[in-house]
């Protein structure tokens, strides 16, 4: 087997799942990340972990999760084992507070070991074994998807649907110090529940559904649940009452998962003062963490090609994002250019195209892909579906109006621009 020699990127999403109503069936990608970095090596196995957790996995050795996943992986490919792997993990996402932590590590080990072997690294390709890894595909269809999903199971086969929300939703994570085990919260749910509370769930899940992508006004009697919610409050009593509270005061909150992290669902920030106030009467340490919705999910990059790269490829080159077409939804950038869902993105050295027609997929600078923090500095990019950027530089975006159906034939592409 011939490995991928360069280093393997993989940045995956933090998820909510269920949302409230959704039960084992909604999800939704947060502005929330871990990045991790594998490699194949001559030999022995390394892993570097920095962040969240760091101190619970620094002797894990072949019993972290994600190189057990990454030889699963391996083995479901049918490529052998790799002689050696590196692996460096920088996590941001919480343990044990409902935020798909472990979906996040489940979808970053199969993204990695894929992209190492040269397989493609899609989300339908990713989806069967991280769903039958992880047991449910509630978190793993949105880390992968990005955006709010729909995930079922069709016999042994899972399946997902990803929609696209509103872009005036901002969804708020209350975090609080201590977690609560999955197994513990998932525990206490009854084996039946009433038939109208069924019902009404179902109604709820559907009204959900149509309020973060239409009817934003109804999120508050959308994320109304009553199948699993007051069941799990025995084992989170502070999560519960914060929702209660939350919700008295007309704030659209649901348990994050299996809990204790609350999600709270804004309509762009109005309430968040509120917010802040309620939970600083509850006398409790949360951490409040306003976040955007992850709309292009989980990544793996084999390498970014360097300036002057363009219209050039290597040996064992992934494009980043496969199952995009050319520039009618997005754009490229693990963060990066989304030309009508995202309307920023950092600003380092400008950017290029892999290919000299826009049809292709086009690539930004390492940097951009890479260690982006909020506090840099943002460009607008406010683009249509229709507009092709030829360039970006400090706080001035250059547009080239392009019409429908033009795409290929367009010979602009994205150069690298210093001084325009």
């Amino acid at each position: 087997m011939r490995w991928v020699e360069e280093p393997v990127r993989v940045c995956v999403p933090a998820t909510s799942a269920n949302l409230g109503p959704g039960f084992d069936s909604l999800g939704l990608a947060l502005g929330l990340h871990d990045e991790v970095e594998a490699r194949v090596v001559p030999s022995g196995l390394s892993i570097d972990v920095s962040g969240e957790g760091a101190a619970d996995v620094a002797d894990a050795g072949d019993k972290h999760l994600i190189v057990r996943v990454m030889r699963a992986a391996f083995d479901d490919l049918g490529v052998g084992q790799p002689s050696g792997l590196a692996l460096r993990c920088v996590n941001r996402i919480p343990h044990g507070r409902g935020l798909g932590s472990s979906a996040a590590a489940i979808v970053a080990g199969v993204l990695a070991a894929r992209a190492l072997a040269g397989a493609a690294v899609g989300p339908d390709e990713a989806l069967p074994l991280a769903n039958e890894l992880e047991g449910h595909p509630d978190n793993v269809a949105p880390c992968l998807y990005g955006g709010l999903t729909i995930s079922w199971m069709a016999g042994p086969v899972a399946r997902a649907v990803r929609l696209e929300p509103l872009a005036q939703i901002t969804p708020v994570v209350i975090i609080p110090a201590a977690p609560v085990s999955t197994n513990v919260a998932r525990g206490l749910l009854p084996a039946a529940v009433p038939h109208p509370d069924a019902a009404r769930n179902a109604g709820r899940a559907a009204l959900l559904i149509a309020a973060l992508t239409a009817r934003p006004e109804a999120l508050l009697d959308g994320t109304e649940d009553r199948l699993h919610q007051d069941y799990r409050a025995p084992v989170m009593p502070a999560t519960h009452d914060l929702l209660g509270r939350l919700r008295a005061a007309s704030l659209p909150a649901v348990v994050s998962g299996a809990g204790p992290s609350v999600l709270v669902l804004l309509v762009s920030r109005h309430g968040l003062d509120k917010l802040d106030s309620i939970v600083k009467e509850t006398g409790i340490e949360w951490r409040i963490s306003p976040l955007d919705v992850e709309r292009q999910g989980a990544s793996a990059v084999p390498g970014v090609p360097a300036p002057g790269e363009a219209g050039q490829s290597s040996p064992g080159r992934l494009t980043l994002f496969p199952r995009h077409g050319w520039l009618q939804r997005n754009a490229v950038g693990l963060v990066g250019v989304k030309l009508d869902v995202a309307s920023t993105a950092p600003y380092r050295g400008g950017c290029w195209s892999s290919t000299r027609r826009l049809g292709g997929n086009v690539y930004l600078p390492r940097e951009w892909a890479f260690g982006f923090t909020p506090g840099e500095r943002l460009v607008p990019l406010r683009a249509t579906p229709h507009y092709i950027i030829t360039s970006a530089v400090p706080g001035r975006v250059r547009r080239h109006r392009q019409t429908r159906g033009a795409g290929v034939d367009a010979e602009r592409r994205c150069e690298r621009n210093h001084g325009q």
